[in-house]
């Protein structure tokens, strides 16, 4: 800082007073300056130095600010433009290694070797999950077969490789005799022959459908004195009465088109070789007619699946060209249920117009027990009403690793390996204890699946952090995590199933149907689909064949008034003497 003295560098100005007309002498003179100089100049001095200061202060920080903020811009931007860089770097890469997986799984549903069927029809089954059942090699097939497919009495037939299975023995058998013409018969050294044996060999023949009319004559009395009206024998109980069609037709009708799968058009022109004139309107109404009459079988399977512990749950689109308000193209959806134990299979289908979970709520109404579903979300509201308790399919959790091991370098184990190798365990105890009672299978559950679980939620922990979600493996172990307090649920009991399989073995034949109708005209034709579907998908699962027992039903249901006489033609109370009767009739 300035002294506030004098300061002796600083010039004395020099002050020219004959300007001003003051003359004064000079020691006067000096003395004024001097006595100013002393005065002002510490003030003057402070101020500029302060100014001085204060200017070279604003333009040092001005420069500085200015170089710093040049500097940490240019660092800033380097940054952005390499964090940048990175970013699309990574995104291009996830985005090519994305289209890669789906190029290599679209090739291998078309071309690849198939265990796990990869056709359309069977993607149906998986829409909430948007997950592709995939194909497996030979060595990874785990699917367990549907332990409903044949009544516990009825053991698997086996043959040897190469060995040609034995024709059916209940099949009727008409004996054709070859003999040797008698000229023939006679010894070389003039002795007839006698016979010592036969040999017997079978082939199977088929009798083309035979197409004829019934003629219902009915016997009319009166009395010769007229004493009463006239007596005339009662007409048969008939399931459509007002109709020229008889049992064995409906039963045909019923049979081609909801098991063989064939088209009422197709069927207008099977009939149509044989000179009958049969419109696929006049089946439709046919159909619809019957499926009517059989609400009453369909009411009472509803009501043994809802008193099972557990029902496995899916849906499947349908399309129906006649809906009040909605478009043509417009999805609908047949939902279906599955329960019950082998031989007392139940299958039901139910349409409707949507997929919301009102559908479920109202179809499992008033239930109590497990709810094996996919991963489709509309399931869980129903799953968190007071006793239901929901379950997950390990078949779909499974699926995620199959499409991840799919799109792996061939030849080269990964991740997914590891996860189908510990879920592969889990069915080898399945598989093993299939004859087991529900008791052995809970303790072997307990003993042998509750550790390996354990192991793969390990591995699950380990793998989620470090996996992309966006790739295959990161789409399955998102699903596994999701879906994994419903998933390890089965091994509460012995009677609980680990997947979801039946039900989808059960949709199986609808999804085929429909590749060949395609669609129902109006609702009341879904309707008797979900009807006449269920009854036949039941019979079958039951051990029953469906065109034998539906003309068992359609002959005894006009006479059926009771609940107990609609109870005896389920098929689990129909024998095999019943349906042989209703054949030969």
């Amino acid at each position: 800082m300035v002294s506030k003295t004098a300061n002796p560098s600083i010039e004395t100005p020099q002050i020219d007073l004959s300007k001003l007309g003051v003359s004064l002498s000079n020691e006067a003179m000096q003395h004024i300056v001097d006595a100013v100089t002393t005065a002002i100049t510490p003030t003057v001095a402070n101020t500029l130095e302060s100014q001085i200061e204060q200017k070279v202060r604003a333009e040092l920080e001005a420069d500085y600010d200015a170089r710093v903020d040049a500097a940490v811009q240019a660092a800033v931007t380097a940054a952005i433009d390499a964090a940048v860089e990175a970013a699309v770097e990574a995104a291009v890469k996830e985005r090519i290694q994305e289209l890669y997986e789906q190029i290599a799984l679209a090739r291998r549903r078309m071309f690849g070797r198939s265990s796990e069927s990869m056709s359309g029809q069977a993607r149906l089954f998986d829409e909430a999950d948007a997950l592709a059942p995939q194909t497996t090699e030979a060595d990874d097939q785990i699917e367990l077969p549907p332990q409903t497919e044949k009544p516990a009495s009825q053991p698997a037939q086996t043959h040897a490789r190469g060995k040609r299975t034995a024709l059916p023995a209940e099949l009727p058998r008409v004996d054709i005799v070859h003999e040797i013409p008698e000229q023939d018969r006679l010894c070389a050294c003039g002795t007839p022959m006698i016979e010592i044996g036969e040999e017997v060999s079978e082939q199977l023949d088929i009798v083309p459908m035979q197409v004829r009319v019934l003629r219902h004559i009915r016997k009319r009395y009166a009395c010769p004195d007229k004493v009463q009206p006239p007596v005339l024998a009662p007409k048969p109980a008939q399931v459509l009465p007002k109709t020229n069609a008889s049992p064995r037709v409906i039963a045909t009708l019923l049979t081609v088109k909801y098991v063989d799968g064939l088209p009422l058009a197709r069927f207008e022109k099977v009939m149509a070789r044989w000179g009958i004139e049969l419109p696929r309107q006049t089946q439709a109404r046919w159909i619809i007619g019957t499926a009517d009459g059989l609400q009453p079988l369909f009411n009472l399977l509803q009501d043994h699946l809802l008193a099972s512990p557990f029902i496995h749950m899916d849906e499947t689109r349908v399309q129906v060209l006649k809906e009040p308000g909605r478009d043509p193209s417009a999805q609908s959806y047949m939902w279906v249920r599955t329960a019950g134990p082998p031989g007392r299979k139940i299958v039901l289908y139910e349409y409707d117009t949507s997929r919301e979970a009102r559908v479920p709520e109202r179809l499992l109404e008033g239930y109590r027990g497990y709810l094996m579903t996919d991963g489709y979300a509309g399931y869980n509201s129903v799953s968190k009403k007071d006793g239901i308790e929901h379950l997950a399919c390990w078949a779909h959790a499974r699926r995620g690793f199959v499409e991840a091991k799919a799109v792996q370098a061939k030849g080269k184990a990964g991740k997914a390996d590891e996860m189908l190798a510990l879920i592969r365990q889990l069915y080898k105890v399945e598989a093993d204890h299939r004859q087991s009672t529900d008791d052995e299978r809970l303790q072997a559950r307990q003993m042998s699946s509750v550790p390996i679980l354990t192991e793969i939620r390990a591995w699950l922990d380990k793998n989620l952090p470090v996996v992309l979600p966006s790739h295959k493996l990161g789409q399955a172990l998102a699903y596994m995590d999701n879906h994994w307090s419903r998933l390890v649920r089965y091994v509460e009991r012995g009677d609980l199933p680990i997947d979801n399989n039946p039900v989808e073995n059960s949709i199986r034949p609808f999804v085929v149907g429909r590749k060949a109708w395609l669609f129902s005209d109006t609702q009341a034709g879904a309707h008797a689909s979900a009807i006449i579907y269920s009854l036949v998908e039941t019979a079958k699962g039951c051990g029953l064949e469906p065109y034998s027992w539906l003309l068992h039903v359609l002959n005894h249901l006009p006479l059926a008034k009771t609940a107990d006489a609609y109870e005896k033609l389920l098929p689990w109370n129909v024998h095999a003497q019943d349906l042989a009767t209703a054949l030969n009739d």
